[in-house]
């Protein structure tokens, strides 16, 4: 069983996280996904440095629109200037940190501070910089026009990455590449941002983002989507019966039967995690998944099945995978879905330990026909967000397993993470491992590890490298139950 932490002692010295997640042997303790003191050294270390999705440059398409956004617990501005460039900044004021914009989306060359007025421009004929301070009330009088300007700007991030329309954001500068930091999981990247038919950066969102909150910690969401394929048997049984996919009832939520989803699971699907990255995905890069079958609509099925077609033939140009569709997460907390039953992104934003802010983007192709297009958005919403069955399975689980964690007894027994010990074999991309079976635990394993490292402070020229300790992941055995080891 794992050692919890003295919480009595007033030294305030940072947890051990390496002695709480025990990847070895699959156990990992409850304290990570509700200790106070472990969600702020994930904020500093892990929020603080991660690159992290802000949105997708089809949500400002023109230059002066902004799109509100965030970044960890931090609120920031994505925004277009005049040189048709895309923009993140930090949404605070210089001045006393007030919020400069309080709407979620809009079109301005300026933000103004409703407080004391300073104002910032984007305008790239007015400033050096988009988001450099512009108007300073009384600055001859009060200031004395003393005050230089230029050193008082919005807060930008490090660096900022335009992916095939993805924006990505990091406030540290000197973290890797964006390409570095991603690795080959850039081929689920690709799916989700490359249309439906295979055509690079050919996807845009759908106006609009769902945003909700959930009583649950940010993780849970996280390692969901990363590679549990385990819970949808149990959890998603009702929305199986209710038939919501492209199939109706008798088909599964994706628009495949049954009898083809126990072949999947049988034959090809497998699920693929980064030992050193974190990322993961509940498919493999090398399985084809065919278009779904509408029972009702057959001018759909043939129209999606002609845009998977092509979109196969586009890859075995590329030389590229022809999977890599996901359910996926890029690590940390960036989760979608790439095949486009559903296609969307959902990014978990922590709150405290125990709450998480939930955003949904929905995706579809730029020149999709308008009634596939309607289609697609009547059935992401009868799937996922607040009001979607899959969606509203999912959040229940998350809510009562957080809840329940939080109890001073239910805090010194572990979970388990030992499914998929030493069943996984080299993936045909680079840096990442492939089960041997549709279900394993080995990519929140991989997670987690990651997930410590990070957030315990190492450097980016340690986490970008092996750990000097062998990394024993996938070669460890079984272990017992807590209240076994405790001889209960």
């Amino acid at each position: 069983m794992i050692t919890q932490p003295d919480r009595t002692q007033a030294d305030h010295t940072p947890p051990d996280l390496s002695a709480l997640v025990d990847v070895e042997n699959g156990i990992i303790s409850r304290q990570i996904f509700v200790d106070e003191s472990i969600f702020a050294m994930e904020m500093k270390n892990l929020f603080g440095r991660a690159w992290l999705f802000v949105g997708h440059e089809s949500q400002i398409p023109h230059p002066g629109d902004y799109f509100t956004s965030r970044m960890g617990t931090d609120a920031v501005l994505m925004t277009r200037g005049t040189d048709d460039q895309v923009y993140v900044l930090l949404n605070s004021c210089r001045h006393r940190g007030m919020k400069i914009c309080r709407y979620d989306e809009g079109n301005t060359m300026t933000f103004t501070c409703p407080y004391h007025g300073w104002s910032y421009s984007i305008d790239g004929e007015i400033v050096d910089t988009p988001g450099d301070l512009f108007g300073v009330p009384q600055f001859g009088g009060a200031y004395g026009r003393k005050l230089r300007r230029e050193d008082w700007g919005l807060v930008r991030p490090g660096r900022v990455e335009n992916y095939r329309g993805l924006i990505f954001a990091t406030w540290d500068a000197g973290a890797p590449d964006f390409a570095d930091y991603v690795g080959t999981f850039v081929h689920w990247l690709n799916n989700l941002a490359d249309s439906m038919a295979g055509v690079r950066a050919g996807a845009e969102t759908i106006a609009g983002v769902q945003r909700w909150r959930v009583p649950a910690n940010w993780k849970f969401v996280a390692e969901n989507f990363l590679g549990d394929s385990y819970h949808a048997d149990t959890t998603h049984s009702s929305v199986e019966t209710v038939g919501i996919g492209p199939a109706g009832p008798g088909g599964t939520r994706h628009g495949t039967g049954p009898d083809a989803l126990a072949a999947r699971r049988a034959k090809f699907q497998r699920s693929v995690s980064y030992p050193l990255l974190g990322h993961g995905a509940c498919d493999s890069p090398d399985e084809v998944r065919p278009s779904p079958t509408f029972t009702d609509r057959p001018e759909l099925t043939e129209y999606f099945a002609e845009m998977n077609a092509r979109k196969q033939e586009i890859r075995r140009e590329q030389g590229a995978p022809p999977g890599a569709n996901g359910p996926a997460t890029l690590f940390p907390s960036m989760s979608f879905h790439a095949l486009g039953f559903p296609k969307s992104i959902l990014v978990a934003h922590p709150v405290s330990p125990w709450e998480t802010e939930m955003w949904r983007w929905y995706v579809v192709d730029k020149d999709m026909r308008a009634d596939a297009r309607e289609w697609l958005r009547h059935y992401y919403l009868r799937y996922s967000g607040p009001g979607g069955m899959t969606e509203q399975d999912d959040m229940e689980n998350w809510d009562y397993a957080t809840n329940a964690s939080r109890g001073t007894q239910a805090q010194t027994f572990d979970y388990n993470y030992a499914q998929g010990i030493g069943m996984t074999t080299p993936c045909s991309l680079d840096g990442a491992v492939e089960s041997t079976h549709w279900s394993t635990e080995e990519n929140a394993r991989n997670f987690y590890a990651r997930w410590a490292r990070i957030t315990s402070g190492e450097s980016w020229a340690d986490l970008m490298t092996e750990p000097t300790t062998p990394n024993t992941i996938g070669n460890g055995t079984i272990a017992q139950s807590p209240s076994a080891r405790a001889g209960v």
